[in-house]
């Protein structure tokens, strides 16, 4: 008994496939396709990826600290010389002293020229000397600089600034301590001077409290091998940031390029893949929405030459196919209709009649034609049912190897002895081609219900004690099996129309209904999804006389 859907369920189910197609429709409006999507930030994403390698200039950045360091270091060479030779006098005692007033002079000259500030400290720990500061102790003058004038502030610049924020937030040294300076200063504020102190020269990077650095060398100034102070040179890290800045800005305008580049190019290769699989998309639906209306053309794309063109072509033909299907289940069921009114009719005939006459003798012929036409439409509806699943086992089934020449023989064997058992004896013949490799990939039960159906009919149209011919032979890639036989042969024209559902050719004296005629159009149905092809022509003689039909089966060899 089938099971009738509960009305509720069915509607929530009608409400989901609608559901599922708007939301098909509203994808499609979209001003960006998800594939459209994808594509670009897959596209952006593979060049963010060097490019945010690229901003980490971390590498970068200690080589310039480093090369400054190393340009300060003979900055403070030449400033530690030039005081050794012209600021410190020799007393009549031979004791070295340093001239303060003039060490203080050569300071402010020497750091005219360089954007570097140099204090000057004496062995006792006391400074005497900041470039910083002019003038004696009793008058001092503190020199600032004064800042850069303001650059035209972009929204690139902005941006690149907000770069230089994050990436030195994420990596930001660590290591370097914030450089802090006291009001009096000593030799002991620094451990770069108390080492210079001691005769090493020692190079320090601190920051400075805002994201920059303070770059400072310390160095001892010294006169025939006597150390009679130290000289400190420290400089501003803003080179190095301005440096830093200015790569991060080629970067990301370099970058701005390629990523303008980069979408218009995705959007293009988009518009190339998605544009057209939309197209062919909405074409599916309309051909899922109007099945059994209105035919619907799937857009040609073949020209293309790519997996889309194939794809168009594909779908294509699987729409061609199954218009071609629609019709042919069409004609089927109109063909069937047909076929099974006729008994039916004659059926209901005979019953009507059946029970209007008391006649004994009347009776019995017509439950005689009731049985037969019962037994006719039991052949017809299995017949009918044999075909409509013929698609789906020959599609969802394996294929096996299966010697033809063996099966032949087996079924020559068969149909000869139940001839012989129904009293209408015929000689079966089999002749193969000798040590020929026969096998074919097949249904085993299929191509035996074809070769079956072909010498059953041979069988019927034969004379008493006629002659069927069998021959198998390899012939290339495919093996050939020819079914003759001396009967009267196919009515000229009909050569092709034997193949269609429900044509009945029998022979005299045969009882009417006794084959449905969907023999031979479910055989040509199963030869053909082998891969194959079957066909139906007459044997003439020397003077063009019909002697017998024959039907050549060609399939692929194994």
């Amino acid at each position: 008994m089938r099971l009738r859907n509960d009305p509720k369920t069915e509607r929530k189910a009608d409400r989901q496939r609608n559901a599922r197609a708007t939301a098909v429709g509203k994808v499609r409006r979209l001003v960006f396709s998800p594939l459209t999507r994808r594509i670009l930030a897959i596209n952006i994403l593979a060049l963010a990826i060097p490019v945010g390698g690229l901003l980490y200039v971390g590498p970068y950045r200690d080589g310039l600290i480093e090369t400054e360091l190393e340009a300060l270091r003979t900055q403070t060479d030449i400033f530690a010389g030039a005081l050794g030779e012209g600021a410190i006098q020799t007393e009549p005692s031979g004791r070295q002293v340093l001239n303060i007033a003039h060490a203080r002079d050569m300071i402010r000259r020497l750091t005219a020229a360089a954007s570097v500030r140099a204090r000057l400290y004496l062995n006792s720990g006391n400074i005497i000397a900041d470039s910083r500061h002019l003038g004696d102790q009793g008058r001092i003058v503190r020199v600032l600089a004064l800042p850069p004038p303001p650059d035209d502030v972009t929204a690139l610049r902005r941006f690149a600034a907000m770069i230089d924020w994050l990436f030195d937030k994420m990596h930001a040294r660590t290591d370097l301590e914030t450089y802090r300076e006291s009001q009096k200063q000593t030799i002991s504020d620094y451990p770069e001077t108390r080492l210079a102190l001691a005769g090493e020269v020692t190079g320090v990077a601190r920051q400075d409290g805002s994201g920059g650095y303070v770059l400072s060398v310390a160095m001892p100034v010294q006169r025939y091998r006597q150390v009679i102070g130290v000289i400190m040179l420290s400089q501003s890290g803003s080179e190095i940031q301005e440096a830093v800045r200015n790569v991060r800005f080629v970067v990301l305008q370099v970058f701005a390029g390629a990523l303008i580049i980069t979408v218009l190019l995705s959007l293009y290769l988009a518009g190339t893949i998605a544009r057209p699989v939309h197209r062919l998309a909405e074409a599916a639906i309309r051909v899922r929405r109007g099945l059994g209306g209105e035919v619907v053309e799937i857009p040609d794309m073949t020209q293309r030459g790519d997996e889309i063109g194939d794809l168009s072509g594909s779908l294509r033909d699987m729409t061609r196919a199954l218009y071609q299907r629609i019709d042919a289940i069409g004609r089927f069921a109109a063909d069937v209709s047909h076929e099974i009114k006729n008994p039916l009719t004659s059926l209901r005939s005979a019953v009507e009649t059946a029970a209007r006459i008391d006649d004994p003798v009347q009776q019995q012929r017509l439950m005689t034609i009731i049985l037969d036409d019962v037994q006719r439409l039991d052949r017809l509806i299995s017949d009918i049912s044999d075909y409509s699943r013929l698609d789906a086992e020959l599609g969802r089934e394996m294929r096996e190897s299966v010697d033809l020449g063996e099966m032949l023989r087996m079924l020559g064997d068969i149909h000869q002895t139940s001839s012989a058992n129904a009293g209408t004896p015929v000689q079966i013949e089999i002749a193969t081609q000798p040590d020929a490799d026969l096998k074919v990939p097949a249904l085993e039960s299929r191509l035996a219900q074809v070769f079956g159906n072909i010498i059953g009919n041979a069988i019927s149209f034969s004379p008493p004690d006629g002659i069927i011919h069998i021959t198998i032979e390899r012939d290339g890639d495919f093996v050939i099996a020819i079914v003759s036989d001396n009967g009267p042969g196919i009515p000229q024209g009909k050569l092709d129309a034997i193949f269609d559902r429900f044509y009945s050719e029998r022979p005299a004296g045969e009882k009417f209904g006794t084959h449905s005629g969907l023999g031979l159009s479910i055989s040509k149905q199963i030869i053909e999804a082998h891969s194959g092809s079957i066909q139906a022509e007459n044997r003439t003689n020397n003077e063009g006389n019909i002697t017998g039909a024959k039907f050549t089966v060609r399939l692929p060899a194994y």
